[in-house]
């Protein structure tokens, strides 16, 4: 996508995303520099402020592609909380990394297996902690 939207995160998530990101060495991470710039860009904002309609850490993303119309779902996690269920995707991964703080609505390149990219739509936070009410989790 030519043009990145504006993005909101909150203080909780981004300290502890500075805390792991200062945790990796410089090649354990290859999208390391392109999240701190995604989190250096962003709007800043105490959990409870976050937005309702924002993708935070640990909310679940029901997506739609626009080529197809198929509609699939995605929890925006940190590594440690990743499983072999197919259903999370780690903020170090690409699209994780892009996902973060991105509002109902906007769309997003997600790369297809076997190369090129898939367009998506974000039709719905299906959960978001901060909407709620976990602030601290």
């Amino acid at each position: 996508m030519n043009t990145r939207p504006n993005i909101v995160v909150s203080s909780l998530d981004a300290d502890r995303l500075d805390t792991l990101l200062d945790s990796l060495s410089n090649g354990a991470f290859p999208g390391k520099a392109e999240l701190e710039a995604e989190l250096a860009r962003a709007k800043i904002v105490n959990p409870k402020d976050v937005p309702s309609t924002i993708v935070s850490m640990n909310s679940t993303v029901r997506f739609r592609v626009e080529s197809s119309e198929e509609e699939f779902s995605m929890t925006l996690v940190y590594p440690k909380d990743m499983d072999s269920s197919g259903h999370k995707i780690s903020i170090l991964a690409p699209v994780g990394s892009a996902l973060l703080g991105l509002s109902l609505g906007d769309k997003i390149e997600w790369p297809k297996p076997g190369g090129g990219f898939l367009r998506v739509h974000i039709e719905e936070i299906v959960y978001q902690p901060e909407r709620s009410g976990e602030y601290h989790r």
